[in-house]
This record gives structure tokens, C-alpha cells and sequence, in this order.
């Protein structure tokens, strides 16, 4: 019984649980808060409180910075704007945790205006009706069955318990009912998210390439085809296109676009073809491109980093594995070929890639005709060189066909095989200390062991979700399973004090020329929540510290401001001509593009010239050559001319000598001759 009580008294879950937290240590909503919430807490824990409540509720700071003489306006913006990027769900568990270790019996003092059923609740029990969760329902769930139908064994998860009958399951993947047609089972398709709606296109069924699209609402859970077209009148710089089905191809969206990269075909083109769906019009359309496209493949690994897609490996229609990286640029459309330094992946298909703080690709895993592996390759898209980082943890074994979607540093690989069995484990990398740990494991086979399946990234009631689709493991599959991390990993990572190898210090110590001059306040902001959050933290000293400890930290905390000051104004300077010349550069850029584009008219217009300069000249050499012809046959006739002229003057000559001799009376030669005889 009292273990059911500790299990109950837990209480209310997420994010009910942080809410009770909030109203009890003053957070109502209302102007004298703050003051409220300074009565109870000392200083430093009530800014903290604050800015994980701000987190929580609205989200990252982005409020202007109060003046300088606004000091206790400033203190919260600082403490708020220290928390970055913090996920909302981890802002509210920090909020409960850190009141937890500051008011251990919070929860029992609460409990009077707190309507809460004790209730002994058992992991893996499930119930019929929908788990409820911020007024909305989580559509009822199933655990994943192996083939004798046994129940998937629950290993070290992290169940958060609710009102009696509901349960939500974190770390543990489960299939949610869903209605609607499903589309046929088919793996090496391709998945995207946008706007909380699954895209599935294409994909390999029983060796028949797929050209078909589904949609998948995440809302409703309900499947439907999407009926689309060639578009008769693309835009400028697209043509209409010839939807070739295909697999092993990459769906990534863009803008309010879905762009299909690559992929195999049944009569492949020579180079990549980027295909770009539009969600309004419901159409397909082929993107041109310039610069020299790769060659067609499949297999490959598609990374949108900013306003770039990276492109890595595959297999050509040849079935010869590559290794080659390409990069194509979304605002130009003009692809450019990478000779990076360093040793890079040795050729592959069916890898996964994730890129990390906008600046480093990760490569993990893939496969050639003999073998598969497990290691993990690092680009520095800045320096263009690759390195082998040295891998921590539970490292994964080797693979092919897996899926990967990152989630903050997380990033969660799911499925693949060795062409012998597949894979049961779901991993996760933190990429900053790169090191491996298992989130849960699969019995049996089940799609999720499967090759060729997807996994992308959505949310459901404001927390994080992996969804994965399809597969093969022996059978085809077009089964939906959804797993909800507790971020129990992306804590870890923040509060561990591993040592990292000296070949990802880059990694972890990332350094980004453009940052936010408060940097160096958040880094000593986290440095807090660390101490805060540890497991291992010495609650009774804590507790026990007086007020000559609290002056000594506040003369501490007063020396460091200034500290801190005096570099953010240093900051402050750099960030300035940095942004300035990050400013010239772009507007350098952009009147290098015009004149870029300039030229290229002028070049098409001097083609077209030269075309037709061309034309001129043939049609000048054929008429010379007939005038020479004509020179030569007139040449002859003149020729022949002078002799006839010739011939009728000694004829008319000896004629007109015969006839006057004849009228002189000169008898003929002849004839005298004749008497003479």
C-alpha cells in the first residue's frame, strides 16, 4: 500500500502537475506574482522559477531587453533568455523538479485544493477509454504484440499516471487506432510532416514501384488519398512532370511544398530530378536546375540545412554504390559537387544523416552489397572535412534501411537489418557528447524491426511524438506506430559530465560567430540548471544553507555580473561588425546573383546571336561555292566563244576570196590546172 501511495502521490500529470506546481508557488498570471513567488524563494530560485514559467507558458524570450536601470526587469529577461530553445514539456519538468528539491512537501501542502483519487496504477494497464490530456483525447492505445501475441515486455519506462483508467506511455511505442483506407504496405518510401499531417509518396511493393500519395491527419488519426495532377502551367522554372513511380527516394518539405529527390526507377534518367508537389494546387511539377546535377540514384541521404539540401551516397542505377556529396541550393536551384578533405564514408546506400547545430552532417550506419555497418562519419559543413568521431555508450549494432529524426541533440535511429534479422532496439544519440543509450526494444517481428520504414517527427498536445510507417521484415507492412520520448534523455545530456573525445571537442564546443551576445550568461545559466536538476545533488546542505552563504553567493553572483557585463558589452561590439559584415556580404551576394543573372541573359542573347551568325555564313559558303561554279562554266563558255569566233573568221575570209577572184575574172586554180593538162 504505501508503494501505491508513493506511486499516487506523484500525482497529476503533465502538464496538470506543473500547472498545481506553478499556482502554488505563486505564478497566478498577475502583476504582483513575482513578488509573491520572491517571498517564498530566494532570489536566484525564484529567477529561475520565473524563466522556466515564461518557458513553459509562452516559449522562448523574445521580448525587447529592459533598460539598464530596470534592474530586477533585466535580472528576469536574463534569466529568461539564458533558457535558449528549451522545449516547453522539459521548461515544465525543470519547474516541478527544482521546487520538489527547494519544497519537498509542495505537493502535500497543495493536495487540499487538488482533487485527486489515490489510485494504485499499474505500468502496461491499460483501459478502453481515451487518455486525456490538456482537455483534449489521446486516441486510445494498443501495445505492440509479437507473432504469438504475447505483450511487449515493458523495460525502465517512464510512465506518467493520470485520473483512473487513463495512461501515458513515454518511451514505448504503441499503435493508435486509426480509420480511413490505408494506403497498400510498401517500404523505401518517402514520409514528410507538415502541418500536423503525414505525407506518404511512393515506395516498393512486391518489386512494383508506387507513384501514389496518402495522407495521414495526425488530428483525427484518419488516412486518405490525395488526388493530384500534372500541372498544365507550371511556374517559371518548372515544367510539367511525368510522375514516374519510384522508391528509395528522399520526401522533404519545403515552404508549403513537397520536394521528392532521386529515387529508382524503372527507366531511370540520367541525372537526380527534383519533383516539387503543392499542397494548395494539389499538383506535380519537375524543378529545373542548373549546374551539373548528380547522377540518378537511390539510397541516398537527403539533409535540409537551411536553405540547402545535402546530398550523400546511394546506389546508381548500375547498382554501384557511391560516396560522392552534392549540395543543392533552394533559392538559386543550382546544384554544386563537394570535394570535402579528411577520409570520407566508405560508398553506401540505405544510411540515415541528421545535421547538428546547423553546421555538422552525421552519417550513421548503411549498407554495400557485401556488408553493413555501424560506424558514424562527421562533415564540418563550414571546413568541408569529414572525421570519425570515437562513439560512446551503447553503441548500435550495424545496419541498413533504419530511419533517424532528431528531436534538440536526440537523435533517435529506428529499424534497419543486417539482411539477416532486423532490428529490435530504438536508440539515441546525444549529438553534442555523442554518446549511444536504448530508448526500448521491440519483441518479436514486428514492422518496427523492419527495413525501409520511415520516422518523422510531430507533436500531440504540445509534447513530441515519433511516428513510423511501413516497412519489410519478410512482409510488406503499412502499420502506424507512435512513440512519445520523455526527453529523459535530452536531461541527462544537459547535467552529464562525461568527457568528450578529443575528436568531437568541435562538436560539443560549438562556436557560432553570429550568436547572441548574452551567450556567455547562458552558458553559466545552464551551468545552474545542471547543478539544480542532478539526481546526486546534496538536498540536505541545500536546505541548510544560512544567511552568511546566501550573502557570500549574492557578493559572488554581483562579481560575475559585472564580469559578465563587461564581456557582453566586448560581445556586444563584435556582434555589431559582425552583423555588418555579414550584411555586406549578403548584400554582395545579392548583386553578385543580379549580375549572375545578367550575364546569363547576355550569354543566351549572345548564343542566340551566334546562332544565327552561323546560319549567315553556311548560307554565304554555299553561295560562294555556286558563284565559283558559275565563274568556271562562264570561263569555258568564253572560251568556246573565241574558238567559234575564230573558225567562222578564216571561213568567211576564204569565201570572200573565191567570189572576187570569180568577179575579176581570175579563172580557178583548178581549171587551169585542168588546161595546162
Amino acid at each position: 500500500m504505501q508503494m501505491a501511495m508513493a506511486r499516487s502521490i506523484s500525482g497529476l500529470a503533465y502538464p496538470e502537475r506543473f500547472y498545481a506546481a506553478a499556482s502554488y508557488a505563486g505564478f497566478d498570471g498577475s502583476h504582483n506574482s513575482t513578488t509573491t513567488v520572491s517571498s517564498k524563494f530566494q532570489n536566484d530560485t525564484a529567477l529561475l522559477l520565473y524563466a522556466l514559467y515564461q518557458q513553459a507558458t509562452i516559449g522562448p524570450c523574445n521580448v525587447p531587453k529592459p533598460s539598464s536601470w530596470k534592474a530586477v526587469e533585466q535580472s528576469k529577461w536574463k534569466s529568461w533568455q539564458g533558457l535558449g530553445n528549451m522545449a516547453s514539456t522539459e521548461a515544465m519538468r525543470l519547474f516541478v523538479k527544482i521546487l520538489e528539491e527547494d519544497d519537498p512537501s509542495w505537493y502535500s501542502r497543495a493536495s487540499n485544493s487538488i482533487s485527486e483519487s489515490v489510485t494504485d496504477t499499474q505500468v502496461n494497464h491499460y483501459s478502453d477509454e481515451h487518455v486525456i490530456e490538456n482537455g483534449n483525447s489521446f486516441p486510445d492505445t494498443k501495445t505492440i504484440s509479437t507473432e504469438n501475441g504475447t505483450l511487449v515486455e515493458t523495460q525502465d519506462k517512464d510512465v506518467v499516471s493520470e485520473d483512473v483508467g487513463t495512461v501515458a506511455v513515454y518511451d514505448q511505442w504503441i499503435t493508435p487506432p486509426i480509420t480511413g483506407q490505408p494506403p497498400k504496405a510498401r517500404y523505401e518510401h518517402g514520409a514528410a510532416i507538415v502541418q500536423d499531417k503525414m505525407y506518404i509518396y511512393g515506395g516498393n511493393h512486391n518489386g512494383r514501384y508506387l507513384n501514389d500519395l496518402h495522407v495521414l491527419d495526425l488530428r483525427s488519426w484518419s488516412w486518405y488519398k490525395v488526388n493530384f495532377k500534372a500541372e498544365n502551367e507550371p511556374q517559371e522554372g518548372q515544367s510539367p512532370a511525368k510522375l514516374t513511380p519510384c522508391a528509395g527516394h528522399s520526401l522533404i518539405p519545403w515552404e508549403n511544398k513537397l520536394l521528392s529527390i532521386a529515387g529508382h526507377t524503372k527507366d531511370p534518367s540520367e541525372t537526380i530530378q527534383v519533383k516539387v508537389f503543392d499542397l494548395q494546387s494539389c499538383t506535380w511539377s519537375t524543378l529545373k536546375t542548373y549546374g551539373k546535377a548528380p547522377i540518378s540514384r537511390g539510397g541516398q541521404s537527403v539533409t535540409l540545412v537551411g536553405t540547402s539540401l545535402v546530398i550523400f551516397g546511394g546506389q546508381d542505377a548500375n547498382r554501384s554504390l557511391l560516396n560522392d556529396l552534392h549540395i543543392l541550393d533552394l533559392e538559386t536551384m543550382t546544384w554544386d559537387e563537394i570535394d570535402a578533405i579528411g577520409v570520407s564514408p566508405s560508398p553506401r546506400s540505405d544510411h540515415a544523416a541528421a545535421v547538428h547545430a546547423e553546421r555538422y552532417l552525421l552519417i550513421f550506419g548503411g549498407g554495400s552489397h557485401a556488408t553493413c555497418f555501424n560506424d558514424l562519419h562527421v562533415l564540418d559543413l563550414q571546413t568541408m572535412e569529414w572525421t570519425r568521431p570515437t562513439q560512446q555508450g551503447e553503441i548500435p549494432t550495424p545496419r541498413a534501411g533504419h530511419a533517424g529524426v532528431t528531436v534538440g541533440e536526440n537523435w533517435f535511429i529506428v529499424g534497419g537489418g543486417d539482411n539477416k534479422t532486423g532490428v529490435s532496439e530504438t536508440a539515441v544519440l546525444n549529438m553534442s557528447t555523442l554518446g549511444w543509450s536504448v530508448v526500448t526494444t521491440v519483441q518479436g517481428r514486428v514492422p518496427l524491426a523492419s527495413e525501409g520504414l520511415s520516422l518523422v517527427l510531430s507533436s500531440y498536445n504540445g509534447e513530441d511524438i515519433l511516428v513510423s510507417f511501413g516497412g519489410y521484415n519478410g512482409h510488406y507492412s503499412n502499420e502506424v506506430n507512435v512513440l512519445k520520448p520523455s526527453h529523459k534523455s535530452t536531461l541527462e545530456s544537459k547535467i552529464a559530465e562525461t568527457p568528450v573525445p578529443d575528436s568531437v571537442s568541435a562538436i560539443h564546443n560549438i562556436t557560432n560567430p553570429t550568436r547572441d551576445v548574452d551567450s556567455e550568461f547562458e552558458g553559466g545559466h545552464e551551468g545552474k540548471i545542471r547543478e539544480i536538476v542532478m539526481d546526486n545533488i546534496d538536498q540536505g546542505s541545500t536546505k541548510s544553507r544560512g544567511e552568511g552563504t546566501s550573502e557570500h553567493l549574492l557578493a559572488t553572483l554581483k562579481a560575475e555580473r559585472e564580469e559578465l557585463n563587461s564581456s557582453l558589452s566586448k560581445e556586444k561590439l563584435q556582434t555589431l561588425h559582425l552583423k555588418q559584415e555579414l550584411t555586406d556580404a549578403e548584400i554582395r551576394n545579392t548583386d553578385l546573383y543580379k549580375e549572375l543573372q545578367s550575364v546569363r541573359g547576355q550569354l543566351a542573347a549572345d548564343q542566340s546571336r551566334c546562332f544565327k551568325l552561323e546560319v549567315d555564313v553556311a548560307e554565304l559558303r554555299q553561295k560562294l561555292q555556286n558563284m565559283e561554279a558559275l565563274q568556271k562554266e562562264l570561263e569555258l563558255l568564253q572560251r568556246q566563244k573565241a574558238a567559234s569566233e575564230h573558225a567562222l573568221n578564216v571561213n568567211h575570209r576564204q569565201g570572200s576570196g573565191g567570189v572576187w577572184g570569180w568577179l575579176a575574172g581570175t579563172p580557178d586554180s583548178g581549171n587551169q590546172e585542168e588546161d595546162n593538162a
